[in-house]
């Protein structure tokens, strides 16, 4: 069996491994984990936030700018990767998908941020001045719960990460909030759930509308109206990301990753693809070298 692109586990990092969280301050990790510069996924929450340097960074084959100030989150299964033009600082915080889950009454709680979800356009922010000074402190006192622990350290740390989560939040529009509390973006987040898990098996909208218990064109309003895409185009687009995740790997030829998508024949894939992208698999896999 050939690999695909190379997952890490919370266990990838030794010395973390039965707490379910790293934390570090961003230029020590950045040249003890030289591989994690190349693209690769994560099986757990991916925090960073830089104070200093200068770069690219590319998050599921979208770039974005290294800047001071910008925080950004990943969730489990996104393709990162690094190209730094200067020496970068900051702060990094990985954990476990369980990590506040036996914290947390609810353990749904960090969908209430929409930055922790990849389509809401929110998981990479440059923030105000003011937020940065207040999440930058936030940092500092985490990391000297790790020097020195204490009576209920382990609470206090989940916390003072609660507390960034917030404190990003509120940076955010106030029309954001009011958004992600809504019937109808509660709604939207189930689906995309839905979406995430089953993708390979269904995709038609009718399939995703009987298990959300609205009609079809009930799914596909909404997707117009928050995302102005339709439903069907927001399945198509999740089966395209994971196409190009797939095609990163040279050693997976296109038939191989065609089976791996649930295509009847490679033709088809490759039809569907280039339709959707603009190129085949082939050149986009070149162009991606």
């Amino acid at each position: 069996m050939k690999n695909d692109i190379p997952v890490y586990d919370i266990s990838t990092f030794e010395e973390y491994k039965n707490a379910g969280i790293l934390v570090s301050r961003f230029g020590h990790y950045s040249k003890q984990y030289l591989h994690l510069h190349s693209a690769h996924r994560h099986s757990f929450y991916h925090m960073v936030c830089f104070t200093k340097g200068s770069g690219n960074q590319t998050i599921d084959f979208k770039n974005y700018p290294v800047l001071p100030g910008m925080i950004y989150f990943m969730t489990p299964g996104q393709v990162h990767s690094w190209a730094f033009e200067s020496e970068v600082e900051g702060y990094i915080i990985n954990f476990s998908e369980n990590y506040f889950k036996s914290f947390l009454y609810n353990p749904l709680y960090l969908e209430n941020f929409s930055f922790f979800d990849e389509h809401s356009g929110d998981a990479v922010l440059v923030l105000p001045e003011l937020t940065m000074a207040k999440v930058v402190s936030l940092f500092e006192e985490i990391l000297h719960e790790g020097k020195e622990p204490g009576p209920f350290d382990a609470d206090l740390v989940k916390l003072l990460m609660l507390n960034i989560f917030i404190q990003v939040s509120r940076g955010l529009s106030l029309k954001q909030q009011t958004q992600t509390n809504s019937y109808n973006q509660t709604l939207l987040k189930s689906f995309k759930r839905l979406i995430e898990t089953n993708f390979i098996e269904l995709r038609f909208p009718r399939q995703y509308a009987a298990l959300l218990y609205i009609t079809p064109n009930h799914l596909n309003a909404l997707c117009n109206d928050l995302l102005g895409i339709s439903a069907g185009q927001l399945i198509r687009d999740r089966v395209i990301l994971e196409a190009k995740r797939l095609l990163i790997n040279m050693e997976l030829s296109i038939s191989e990753i065609s089976e791996k998508l649930a295509f009847s024949d490679p033709s088809y894939f490759i039809k569907f693809f280039k339709k959707q992208v603009g190129s085949t698999p082939d050149k986009f896999r070149k162009q991606d070298k």
